[in-house]
């Protein structure tokens, strides 16, 4: 169990069901964007998808066009807002899983509290990137602008998909200010695609925090890469395709779930809505 204070790691045995790694689907997916990388021109970087097209959507219809262990939350209006997730992750309306809320539950909030206090004194030193360099975070894409930079361990990764110590994120966050490159303003951490919503809500309370899972994955054909940006995209995660059936008739290839569960975390913010805020578009330093 995950102790109240954070204060010793939450370990889970691994399950007995087979499912891709973590680190296997990272692996996957960075092929795939690597592609895009060659395709999407430099100035239309998305933060949370690495260099991906800018996307142009003013909606969020539900999300629920498929849903893995019935985990995501059929969002609807309560969540139709796109100033609430920001452009670039509302833009992937049908490629989102999202846990819905829980009902507070007594000591959430001094988990949470606990937790915030926990992830500021542990990447105190990451204000200075180059001690995350150091200690094993490399940097996605670190030629190409972005407003938002992910700094990822990859054996920080593979240890969350059995366990969660919070001094540990599988990712940093930093913002490209307008007088520093990269500037600390939060974490990433992962879990599982196998996570039942007990075991997140036993890392980070599902009562104030939503975690979030990238899913229906059409991996375009090498004829059709083109295809992953412009106005209309069919592929990737801003594309129109989001089941099998489709992605199989443009000769695509479909992953029904990519990357792990995840959650960012943004320490510096007063606020906790704001401390577990969905937004990338917009800066969370201080």
């Amino acid at each position: 169990m995950l102790a109240t204070a954070f204060k010793s790691v939450s370990v889970r045995p691994a399950s007995g069901r087979q499912v891709p790694s973590a680190r296997s689907i990272w692996t996957i997916i960075l092929l795939i964007l690597g592609i895009l990388l060659l395709i999407v021109p430099l100035g239309h970087a998305a933060p949370h998808m690495l260099a991906l097209p800018e996307p142009q959507m003013t909606t969020m219809p539900e999300m629920n066009h498929a849903d893995p262990g019935g985990k995501c939350d059929a969002m609807g209006s309560s969540m139709s807002s796109v100033n609430l997730m920001g452009q670039s992750m509302a833009a992937m309306t049908n490629h989102m899983c999202v846990t819905a809320m829980r009902p507070i539950q007594p000591g959430d909030e001094e988990r949470v509290k606990a937790l915030i206090a926990q992830i500021k004194a542990a990447i105190e030193k990451y204000k200075d990137y180059r001690k995350a360099l150091a200690d094993g975070y490399v940097i996605a894409n670190p030629k190409v602008e972005q407003p938002q930079y992910h700094f990822t361990n990859d054996a920080y990764v593979r240890l969350a998909d059995t366990q969660f110590d919070p001094t540990r994120p599988s990712s940093l966050l930093y913002w490209h200010t307008s007088t520093q490159r990269y500037q600390l303003e939060g974490v990433m951490y992962t879990d599982s695609t196998s996570a039942t919503l007990d075991e997140l809500n036993q890392r980070i309370p599902l009562s104030i925090a939503r975690w979030h899972e990238h899913i229906n994955f059409c991996a375009a054909p090498a004829n059709k890469v083109s295809e992953y940006h412009g106005e209309n995209p069919k592929f990737g995660m801003f594309g129109s395709i989001h089941t099998a059936e489709a992605c199989r008739a443009e000769g695509g290839t479909f992953l029904p779930v990519i990357f792990s569960w995840m959650i960012h975390v943004f320490p510096y913010e007063a606020d906790l809505k704001d401390v577990f805020s969905m937004n990338d578009d917009i800066p969370h330093v201080h």
